[in-house]
């Protein structure tokens, strides 16, 4: 849960998220992670009354190992090009320009 607890701070952080802001998430592993749900990590955020999805990714070869993904629905007045993408640990080599 650790890791998905850096996600989620990195994400919020780097926003300015509030828990009133987010409409809605989908949280996706890879299959060779067998750890705590992820998203009950965000209702340690108050993401509370979110509706949260998790699935699993099926197994691609070639794929990044051990990757948690997270997309968020959120109110911002924020541009597109103002929002602030968070890719960690082993998946900057999945977009090193967002690193």
């Amino acid at each position: 849960m650790a890791a998905t607890d850096e996600l989620l701070r990195s994400l919020i952080e780097a926003n300015g998220l509030q828990p009133d802001d987010i409409v809605s998430g989908l949280f996706t592993v890879t299959n060779d992670l067998d750890a705590a749900f992820p998203a009950r990590a965000a209702e340690e955020y108050g993401w509370n009354i979110v509706a949260l999805l998790h699935a699993t990714e099926i197994p691609v070869p070639g794929s990044l190992p051990m990757c948690i993904r997270l997309l968020v629905h959120a109110y911002t007045a924020r541009g597109r090009a103002e929002i602030k993408h968070c890719y960690l640990r082993g998946a900057t080599v999945l977009r090193p320009d967002r690193a």
